[in-house]
Formats: C-alpha cells, structure tokens, sequence
C-alpha cells in the first residue's frame, strides 16, 4: 500500500549548520582560531562537502551568501560566510548533500557577537 499525498515540504534555508561528520571543515578549530584566526585566503581554492543533512532543503544560490555554523552537540559556532555551490537531495532517505566554498571567516570576536546579532536564540550558542 502506498501513502500518497498531495504536495512537498521543502526547507528553505540562509545557514548550512552542519556537524564535522556531515563535511564541516576539521582543520576550522575554534582553539586555534582564537590563538592564530584563520581567514578565507586559507581555504582560497578548495571546496568543500556536505552530506546527509536532515531534509530536503534548499540554499541561497551565489553570490547570495548562506551562514557556515558548525553544529557541536546542538550548539552553534558561527563562523562566516559561504556559497553553496551544488545541493543534491535525496528523496528516499529525505536528506540534503552538497558543495559549498568558504566566502569568509569571522574574527574570534565578530563569531562572539554573530549568534547575537544573526540569530538570537541564545539557548543554541555555543559560546555561552
């Protein structure tokens, strides 16, 4: 028997929150980006992958800016900018994957101040 509906929910989103297992970027530590911060000339060149994030979403398209948060045990650290370059879904598993390029990298204290200013749920910030 099939369940069969009319319609499609689809997520649209300005922020790709992802954990370092889904392709968040190792080499961006916190740690060492309050000693020596990193900048997007860093990662000049490189693209980067995301994979299986819940639900079929979709991103801003460049030079549209999405957020680059990274998703530690539900907290969030924002750390700039990025274009989304591809997004495949997938609609058996209801999942997202995709490329992304790093745009920019805030300072260690302009991500001290971005869940305040972006977003303000402060019940998810990571630095509190």
């Amino acid at each position: 028997m099939y369940n069969i509906r009319m319609g499609s929910y689809i997520e649209i989103n300005d922020t790709l929150r992802i954990t370092v297992e889904q392709g968040f970027p190792k080499e961006l530590d916190y740690e060492t980006h309050k000693a020596k911060p990193f900048t997007a000339k860093d990662f000049e060149g490189r693209v980067f992958e995301f994979r299986d994030k819940p639900a079929v979403r979709i991103y801003k398209a460049p030079p549209v800016r999405n957020f680059l948060v990274q998703d530690i045990g539900g907290k969030w650290l924002y750390w700039g900018l990025v274009h989304i370059l591809e997004v495949t879904h997938d609609y058996t598993k209801q999942t997202t994957s995709g490329k992304y390029i790093i745009q920019y990298i805030y300072t260690p204290e302009e991500m001290k101040s971005a869940q305040t200013i972006v977003d303000r749920d402060f019940s998810t910030d990571y630095l509190t």
